[in-house]
């Protein structure tokens, strides 16, 4: 598996307060390879984003991939990635590192920002698994 493209996305109701992540990866062709869906208990949404990317790399890595795509509808977490923000949460500082390192089993990632309807399916798992919890 040389490419694969993820779409992620993490929630909480209330913030913090209950949260859940998805994320979907496709191979180039857009066949779907894995989804994630996970309840974290407690959190930010922010810190939710974060861990749904988090989920989303250690899978890819899992499935042997050599570059990534990541698809993202939080503005903050793109621009800190790129280093465009810096990460001024002691709660997220973390969060980041943990991306970073995983980061470096991979040739190349990019992070995209893109708006929320564009990223439907890994908001619907987010929910989801929020929904189970309740």
């Amino acid at each position: 598996m040389t490419k694969i493209i993820i779409y992620s996305d993490g929630g909480a109701r209330g913030n913090p307060g209950p949260a859940g992540i998805g994320a979907v990866l496709y191979d180039e062709n857009k066949n779907l390879l894995a989804e994630i869906s996970s309840y974290l208990g407690v959190a930010t949404n922010n810190q939710a984003e974060y861990k749904a990317l988090i989920a989303a790399l250690k899978k890819a890595k899992e499935l042997g991939a050599k570059e990534l795509d990541c698809f993202l509808d939080s503005e903050l977490v793109v621009k800190q990635l790129k280093r465009e923000y810096k990460v001024k949460n002691a709660e997220l500082a973390p969060l980041f590192l943990e991306i970073h390192n995983l980061s470096l089993s991979f040739e190349k990632i990019n992070y995209t920002h893109i708006r929320r309807e564009l990223n439907k399916e890994a908001d619907r798992l987010a929910n989801e698994a929020m929904d189970r919890a309740l």
